[in-house]
């Protein structure tokens, strides 16, 4: 399930980021401050280009790419 990100409150939905952007993993070699990583997820998160969906079997939520999270959401379909 997709959740916009406009209905989780600022407070959350900086966390969710934060959390986001901290993973093992999600290093890209750059050098750039939490506050930036955070500032450009957020930009894409309101460009549309990547979502949060709220994984029910897990009860978590997660940021993806918007076509990865559709992808995924139509193999949950099937």
């Amino acid at each position: 399930m997709i959740i916009p990100y406009e209905m989780i409150e600022r407070e959350a939905l900086n966390r969710l980021i934060e959390e986001f952007v901290s993973r093992e993993g999600t290093d890209n070699g750059y050098e750039e401050a939490l506050s930036t990583r955070v500032a450009q997820v957020l930009f894409r998160l309101k460009s549309g280009d990547m979502v949060i969906v709220f994984d029910q079997e897990s009860q978590t939520p997660n940021i993806l790419h918007k076509d990865v999270a559709t992808q995924i959401l139509s193999e949950q379909d099937v």
